[in-house]
């Protein structure tokens, strides 16, 4: 049983990275509901499985479902610090910056050398303090 969970893993894994999105998309579906059968992944799988499954949603401006996966990644393994930034993103794009800078915050935690992480708060302070002095 655990070999064919992996094999839907690493087939997803490829889908994605040929960028055969609705594909790799129902195989990491398919792989969440068997873990969630099983009870026998790896948290740092299942995380992965969610946080791209939520990268496919977020190309799609699929925001909700988007942060939903996220929010997942991160229940299943809080020290998985990709999910953190993700979200950080669409919560920045949202308007959402307490919320995103906070994300940043935790994915830089987890990982101090995270550049994109580091660009991203950068970013929201700036932009968070550019709409508190335009006052809205």
């Amino acid at each position: 049983m655990e070999e064919n969970v992996t094999q839907i893993l690493e087939n997803a894994q490829s889908e994605f990275k040929r960028q055969n999105y609705k594909q790799a998309e129902e195989l990491y579906t398919k792989f969440i509901s068997s873990c969630s059968q099983s009870r026998q992944c790896e948290a740092s799988n299942l995380a992965t499985a969610y946080n791209n499954r939520g990268q496919i949603k977020y190309l799609r401006v699929d925001f909700d479902e988007a942060v939903e996966d996220y929010t997942s990644a991160i229940q299943t393994d809080d020290q998985f610090e990709t999910p953190f930034y993700n979200r950080g993103l669409i919560h920045y794009r949202l308007g959402f910056f307490d919320d995103a800078k906070s994300d940043f915050q935790q994915a830089l935690k987890l990982n101090p050398d995270f550049e994109d992480a580091k660009v991203s708060l950068q970013q929201t302070l700036l932009d968070q303090q550019h709409k508190m002095n335009r006052g809205f």
